[in-house]
């Protein structure tokens, strides 16, 4: 399978390719020539495989070619080893949970099957390789477990200080090993902004091998997929229109969704719900692609001022916005309407949100009113309630109980770089760490 640059100017690579490196060097995105097809046969399987299963199938359309069946099975079985489950929160309306992993946010799926698709790409080379990570809050920690202890990869994550919750620091600046968490003076956007800068230096990029776990890699997308397909699998029997509500940031996630729908699920909708950092709702009310500076949100991994996976997004749909909106609905929702919702949905059905997962069932909600028996609808719950729980108790008199992955890293040490967000900076602290090609 061959991927192309969204600018258009770069080779084509293959998958390998495309994974090693993550970004091409004309700054664009990866994205494949073509999306495979369900085979109508497994379209009707479905139902009746566990994820695991499922996982496997859809990764053989994309990867066969790449790695051998064998290897393939044991990646995929290795780094899906537990589940995305679906909860029935009232007649038609699920919650899709995918907090189920190590770190109890939705990025365990991408980050662990990105970093056993790359230990496998890299295990008969030489050298070192570094994998960069800009994070806004959940994707630093999944991605440090998801890598630690790899032979011969090294993490450098790059978060903003101050602008994550508690929890989520500590998930990121205690791993150690080989594992690096940079505190930046600034945005997720300038933590993003280092990173591509990194990608783009020829010099840098001479002296030692840079890729990244981010969503601009094509590997953290692809497993994105699954759940999408496999929500629909169970979901089928209802034998009504599907929606999704995916809450959004960088838009991985919703270009996950996007690529099961390529691929042939049957998705009626997609909402793409945003908190005040609403850059791709206004685009898809008016057409205008507008970014800017973040906002600080209590939904804090969907700060992002700039999305970068929006041109995938135009990618699928040939740059026309006509055909973006006919499958995607935009909404946005501030603090106070995110903080009303979790207490509402508490206090009718018991059921706790964290508030990404909230601003998911409020594009959901809205979507669906006078339209209830018409369809059956997902929201996607990103992270674990407990993940946010000093937030959360400071308007819900509720006792959350942590679960114990959580509980014990709020005992460790916090070991973390100041970095400012100058990138000559960050290039000195690079090259000063020693890590070569070979």
């Amino acid at each position: 399978m061959n991927f192309y640059s969204t600018n258009h100017t770069a080779p084509q690579v293959g998958f390998r390719e495309a994974v090693l490196h993550g970004m091409p060097p004309d700054n664009g995105l990866y994205m494949p020539l073509s999306i495979p097809k369900i085979p109508d046969p497994l379209m009707k399987e479905l139902p009746h495989l566990n994820f695991q299963e499922l996982a496997f199938e859809i990764s053989k359309l994309w990867l066969l070619d790449e790695i051998d069946e064998k290897w393939l099975k044991k990646i995929v079985y290795d780094a899906i080893d537990f589940d995305a489950t679906l909860y029935k929160l009232k007649d038609n309306i699920f919650s899709l949970e995918l907090y189920h992993g190590p770190t109890y946010a939705f990025k365990d799926f991408g980050a662990r099957f990105m970093a056993r698709l790359l230990s496998h790409f890299v295990r008969k080379e030489s050298g070192e390789t570094v994998i960069l990570v800009a994070t806004s809050g959940d994707t630093g920690s999944a991605v440090a477990q998801g890598f630690y202890k790899m032979p011969g990869i090294y993490v450098v994550l790059l978060y903003p200080g101050g602008k994550v919750s508690q929890l989520q620091e500590k998930q990121i600046t205690t791993i150690g090993g080989n594992v690096t968490a940079l505190e930046v003076d600034g945005t997720f956007d300038d933590c993003q902004m280092l990173v591509k800068q990194a990608f783009l230096d020829e010099d840098l990029n001479d002296i030692m091998h840079l890729t990244s776990a981010n969503s601009i890699n094509f590997a953290r997308l692809l497993p994105q997929s699954f759940y999408y397909v496999y929500a629909y699998a169970q979901l089928a029997q209802y034998q009504k229109p599907l929606i999704f509500s995916v809450p959004s940031g960088n838009f991985g996630n919703m270009c996950g969704a996007l690529l099961a729908k390529k691929m042939g699920v049957p998705i009626k909708q997609l909402i793409a719900a945003t908190n005040a950092n609403n850059i791709v709702p206004q685009y898809l009310e008016t057409g205008k692609f507008e970014p800017r500076p973040s906002l600080k949100t209590i939904s804090n991994a969907m700060d992002v001022g700039n999305p970068s996976n929006f041109p995938r997004i135009m990618e699928l749909y040939g740059n026309k916005y006509e055909q973006v909106i006919k499958d995607i609905h935009g909404s946005a929702y501030s603090d106070h309407i995110t903080r009303k919702a979790i207490v509402k949905v508490f206090d009718e059905t018991h059921y706790l949100m964290c508030p990404h997962s909230a601003i998911g069932y409020l594009g959901l909600h809205d979507y669906m009113l006078g339209r209830e028996n018409d369809y059956t609808g997902v929201f996607v719950s990103t992270a674990h309630p407990a993940k946010f729980s000093n937030e959360i108790q400071k308007f819900l008199d509720y006792e959350i109980a942590f679960p114990h992955g959580l509980k014990s890293v709020m005992n460790k040490k916090k070991v973390s770089v100041p970095m400012n967000s100058d990138y000559e900076d960050f290039k000195k602290f690079l090259l000063k760490a020693g890590w070569r090609k070979n």
